[in-house]
């Protein structure tokens, strides 16, 4: 398979979870990071003790994915080394609330849209050209079941992650007479800090939704991330759904307790 030796990854969200975990699994596979989040000192913590332990390059950058400006600022100020972007993982995304939609506020609505699509319009409007000039990437959308199917009250974060998927086929096709490769992961229930966020900090309603079964883990969704990376040149891997052993869908879980 490709090594991954040497390649320069663009991560989002970096700080926690998923993101954090796939910087972890990149750098193992000895692949030079570019990491941004809103939360620089975290993840200013993260890349340090990565190059220590992997003996990487690695680059931290405080990003709101929400402000245009910024993306398009600080990408296009990158020094030339860091410009040849192998792999951009889109992964920056939260959820609020869990309302009825005519219930709903319209600052969570607002959130939500401004992080899981604009933002990953703005980071993908940036970068896609510098990997166009060279014939050479891959883009790796993380999106979710709810790209797939609608819950109870998942109404705006449902619709968002909807987005991600179409905006994810989009770019295949806009790209396909190119060398870049375009691939969404899609994960269900992952204990990550996803749930905190939804309910603002309320850690009874976070755990909960963990309850009675074993989720999936970041490290789970990093490792599916960095196989669809490792795949031979020829090969891509357009989707990849992954749900815990109990669940079925979105709203089809079992639970012990």
């Amino acid at each position: 398979m490709p090594s991954l030796k040497n390649k320069t990854v663009f991560i989002t969200g970096a700080s926690s979870g998923i993101g954090s975990a796939t910087a972890i699994a990149f750098a193992k596979k000895g692949a030079n990071l570019i990491l941004t989040a809103r939360r620089y000192e975290i993840i200013k913590n993260i890349g340090a003790k990565l190059s220590k332990n992997y003996k990487i390059d690695c680059k931290t950058l405080k990003l709101d994915v929400r402000k245009k400006n910024d993306v398009s600022k600080t990408i296009k100020n990158l020094h030339s080394k860091w410009k040849n972007i192998d792999i951009l993982v889109n992964n920056a995304g939260l959820s609020r609330g869990l309302d009825k939609l005519h219930e709903g506020k319209i600052q969570d609505w607002e959130e939500m849209i401004d992080t899981n699509i604009k933002g990953l319009l703005y980071v993908s409007k940036a970068v896609i050209p510098l990997m166009v000039k060279r014939n050479s990437g891959h883009i790796i959308n993380i999106g979710s079941i709810a790209g797939h199917e609608v819950y109870p009250k998942g109404n705006v974060y449902c619709a968002t992650k909807h987005a991600v998927d179409a905006l994810t086929k989009g770019m295949r096709i806009d790209l396909v007479d190119t060398n870049i490769k375009v691939t969404t992961i899609d994960p269900g229930l992952v204990e990550t800090e996803f749930s905190l966020v939804r309910f603002r900090g309320n850690v009874k309603k976070a755990k909960a939704v963990y309850t009675g079964i074993k989720p999936l883990t970041p490290y789970d969704i990093a490792d599916a991330i960095v196989y669809a990376a490792s795949r031979p040149q020829n090969v891509v891997v357009a989707e990849m759904i992954i749900l815990a052993n109990k669940q079925a869908s979105s709203i089809a879980v079992h639970r012990t307790q």
